[in-house]
């Protein structure tokens, strides 16, 4: 069974070794992305998942073995929830786990949602938009500005 786990700030080495998979996967599309002189990609800022009540850390677990994680900014009054990083290891991709998570996180954080996807991630657009048009019926709104889609829904 596949499913989400809080991290913990203790636990932010692990995400940052968990996160280094996901940059090498993301460099294909960005090849700007290069890795340090230490033979490691420059790890990602996650203070704010410590500090700050809108920022989600979650890690996904199949049958408790780490799989992947989701980084989840909620809605304020001024912006919407969305997925600011996503993350299935790809031996895992194309099972159905990411759809399940993914719509776990729609009903933890009900509203408005933005989704974004840079344009040369084919694969990652394929999976959002389809499960956003799943979700909401069919009733989003996508637009592409500056090399990334963006798609707008409510749950």
């Amino acid at each position: 069974m596949v499913s989400l786990q809080k991290v913990q700030a203790t636990e932010e080495a692990k995400l940052h070794n968990l996160m280094q998979f996901y940059i090498y996967e993301f460099s294909r599309y960005i090849p700007e992305i290069k890795l340090e002189n230490n033979g490691s990609y420059k790890p990602f800022d996650l203070g704010k998942y410590w500090t700050n009540d809108y920022y989600h850390a979650y890690f996904i677990l199949l049958d408790g073995e780490l799989i992947g994680f989701a980084l989840v900014e909620s809605a304020t009054t001024s912006t919407p929830n969305s997925i600011q990083e996503y993350f299935i290891m790809t031996k895992h991709n194309g099972k159905g786990y990411g759809k399940v998570i993914a719509k776990e996180l729609f009903k933890m954080f009900p509203g408005e949602w933005e989704i974004t996807q840079i344009e040369d991630n084919e694969r990652a657009h394929a999976f959002w938009k389809g499960l956003i048009d799943e979700v909401s019926g069919g009733d989003f709104m996508e637009r592409y500005e500056d090399g990334v889609f963006i798609q707008l829904f409510n749950t």
